[in-house]
């Protein structure tokens, strides 16, 4: 297997020459679940000297807290238009039934801002993380509150298993998930590959095949930009992540994203320089803002892969967010997508990514917005919301909650829920399950500078094994 994996990178370099030659250990436990004292009973002694098994005593229901006239704060990192404003619809919908008032505000530069408001002893009620991690680190802190056992109890069966593992330390959850994205995409102009007789690649090496035809043909294959701000550089990190996936399979991935195989491992470097080799393949990749460290990940792609000035994004599902208004989108638009494809056509990796929402103050109302963003209610609120924003096509919103219904979704989105819920395997974003000071800091910070030929791949990824936290 091995010797496979460094054959096809192998294979990898010498498509790229090709192309410039002719141009912790311990168990852990359940979270406490409020059916658990519902569901025992107790042994009584049976008039023949055995024992016979009698429920526990109803209890009466508590009765319902009047939560109008109260307010909860949510915070999170998605500051665009249209999802900042799906997001505050579908609070809205929960405010009208309950009587709270909910007060949503998005910012890009969310990790340092939440990293001040904690600190300082000002967050928000509810803050949306992107980063599995900084869950993790901010638990461990003790700045986050534990999930209520009514709210762990509603939301988990919603969601597919160990889906709040992702978000728990020492067995106990702290956070629900209200967001799933699929990264393995990529989105393509379908009159592009119409006119240039291009076929969808089955495996890494035809995509890497496909893009040197394209040069040949004059056509621009890929649009790349990794400028978002403060977390500039996150988009190389999903490249790397999807390549880990691809070429040192999934087991080698889980010790990457563990520390276990290190940053500065030739197999890890030696992926990172093919990654930047594509890019910098001459004729490869269109850049708007005239590098792909100064050109924004979102819109600045959109409007060129409708216009056919590149023919490619690898991008998230969210990506459809950042389409010019009126685009078409699937099969028999102008944009379509394709699964991000492996090493060989046996093998499907997932590459996914998601938002949580953790608890920063302890009150009736604020348990109770909780539960309403871990459910099948709030995903298809915002469902509705969003899509209607954006013309009532592709929404750029997914979930992987068990209940919400497809029908809400085109036909392009409900297919991306569905490699979400069958995907084998699948794997969280690795820079969102890393410490934040790697994932959201050096990881995103050096691999800018790898990008911009500052470092090598070699010296850079040395400098984020020597920022790893030590415990």
């Amino acid at each position: 297997m091995k010797r496979f994996k460094w054959l096809l990178l192998i294979a990898v370099f010498a498509l790229i020459a090709a192309a410039c030659g002719d141009d912790a250990a311990d168990e852990t436990t359940a979270a406490p679940s409020d059916t658990t004292a519902a569901a025992e009973t107790t042994a009584a002694p049976s008039d023949d000297g055995g024992t016979e098994t009698t429920a526990a005593p109803e209890t009466t229901e508590a009765p319902m807290v009047d939560l109008a006239g109260t307010s909860v704060t949510v915070f999170s990192s998605e500051d665009g238009v249209d999802e900042a404003t799906g997001i505050q619809r579908a609070l809205d919908v929960f405010a009208a039934e309950t009587g709270i008032e909910i007060t949503h505000s998005g910012a890009r530069d969310f990790s340092e801002q939440i990293n001040a408001q904690a600190a300082g002893g000002n967050p928000p009620d509810i803050a949306m993380f992107p980063q599995p991690g900084k869950v993790r680190d901010f638990a461990a802190q003790g700045f986050l509150l534990p999930l209520k056992a009514e709210v762990d109890a509603a939301v988990r069966p919603q969601w597919p298993a160990g889906t709040l593992e992702t978000y728990s330390v020492d067995g106990t959850a702290y956070a629900v998930q209200v967001k799933t994205d699929l990264k393995s995409i990529v989105w393509y102009n379908t009159q592009v590959f119409a006119d240039g007789g291009y076929s969808v690649p089955t495996t890494l090496g035809e995509l890497v095949d496909l893009g040197n035809q394209m040069i040949a043909d004059g056509q621009t294959p890929w649009c790349v930009g990794i400028e978002s701000g403060p977390a500039t550089g996150w988009v190389f990190t999903d490249w790397m992540e999807d390549m880990m996936l691809r070429i040192e399979g999934p087991e080698a991935y889980d010790q990457w994203t563990s520390n276990e195989l290190k940053f500065s491992d030739p197999s890890v470097v030696a992926v990172g320089q093919t990654i930047l080799d594509i890019w910098n393949t001459p004729g490869n990749t269109y850049a708007a803002g005239g590098s792909i460290s100064a050109t924004a990940h979102s819109a600045d792609h959109g409007q060129p892969l409708v216009d056919g000035t590149c023919a490619m994004v690898r991008q998230a599902s969210f990506f459809a967010a950042f389409l010019p208004e009126g685009t078409t989108v699937g099969p028999s638009g102008q944009i379509d997508t394709f699964y991000f494809p492996a090493a060989d056509a046996s093998s499907s990796p997932v590459l996914t990514a998601g938002n949580s929402a953790a608890a920063f103050r302890d009150a009736p109302e604020v348990w109770a917005v909780m539960e309403y963003l871990g459910s099948t209610a709030y995903a298809q609120e915002r469902q509705k919301a969003q899509r209607e924003i954006k013309g009532g096509d592709a929404s750029g919103f997914l979930t992987a909650n068990l209940n919400v219904d497809l029908n809400l979704w085109n036909e392009l989105e409900g297919g991306f829920i569905a490699i979400l819920l069958e995907a084998n395997p699948a794997r969280f974003d690795g820079a969102d399950l890393m410490p934040a000071a790697v994932g959201s800091g050096t990881f995103w910070t050096e691999g800018t500078s790898a990008v911009n030929g500052d470092r090598t791949v070699e010296e850079a990824f040395a400098a984020i094994d020597a920022s790893w936290p030590s415990s």
